[in-house]
């Protein structure tokens, strides 16, 4: 029977990737909330601090690691720790990652390694470090993926392969780690306004209102939680209905259009 407290998180071991700000703050705040412990990492020193002294107000505990998520090294010190200090790993948030606007072919080849690092690479290195400290009852991995990943995206073209890349894998390794009871889901976001991109965007969605990193923070607390116990190798879309949308818009007069 689905019970309420079934969705809390008590005394799990979470760790969230690019946690200083925006939507890995808000899921790692949200996974504290919750009952879970969580290490956290980013290379914005004072600002994570500020997160982990959040946890830690909640009563729960806050491993730091101050890294790059590209540097393989980094990441497999940083998850020792988390294993040293809490003993195992219960679920994986790979939010890290970030683009540029440019056209695909304005993009030389540093450019391009670099998308790839911040936003797939990065998530192997967790993923390889993480599974091996997952108990034998499971444990949860939430990839942050986009909207872009399923539709065009002119201007992002690196950016948006790499999560479509990080779908295919989340479906892979559904099939691959689920003998041992380990999900692998995504969550696919439209433009939420954080810091690091902007505050406000107005609403171009089917829904009249602008998304929140805690609209992704809730749907992140679900796929970690026992509710999805029975959920992997798919994506939940926040997006306000952007992917059901296809591509048409609200527009100033409440229609809808292709903003073209």
């Amino acid at each position: 029977m689905l019970e309420p407290d079934s969705i809390l998180l008590t005394d799990r071991v979470a760790v969230v990737t690019g946690a200083a700000q925006g939507i890995g703050r808000a899921c790692a705040l949200a996974l504290a909330r919750f009952g879970a412990h969580v290490a956290i990492c980013d290379r914005d020193v004072a600002q994570l601090d500020a997160v982990a002294a959040e946890i830690e107000g909640f009563g729960r505990t806050a491993v730091k690691g101050y890294l790059d998520v590209r540097d393989g090294e980094q990441v497999q010190a940083h998850i020792a720790e988390v294993g040293t200090r809490l003993g195992h790993v219960d679920v994986l948030v790979n939010n890290a990652g970030g683009g540029f606007f440019a056209p695909f072919l304005d993009v030389n080849d540093k450019g391009q390694d670099a998308l790839i690092r911040e936003n797939f690479t990065s998530v192997t290195h967790f993923i390889r470090a993480c599974v091996p400290l997952m108990p034998v009852t499971g444990g949860s991995i939430v990839n942050m993926t986009s909207i872009e990943a399923h539709r065009a995206a002119p201007g992002f073209g690196v950016y948006a392969a790499m999560k479509t890349a990080l779908v295919s894998l989340s479906k892979t390794l559904a099939l691959e780690l689920g003998e041992r009871c380990i999900r692998v889901n995504n969550i696919a976001m439209d433009v939420i306004p954080t810091p690091g991109i902007g505050d406000s965007f107005g609403s171009r969605t089917p829904l009249p209102i602008e998304g929140h990193v805690d609209d992704v923070a809730a749907a992140c607390v679900y796929l970690a939680s026992d509710w999805s116990r029975f959920v992997t190798g798919t994506t939940v879309h926040v997006d306000g209905g952007n992917t059901a949308a296809a591509g048409w818009i609200r527009q100033a007069d409440g229609s809808f259009g292709t903003g073209v």
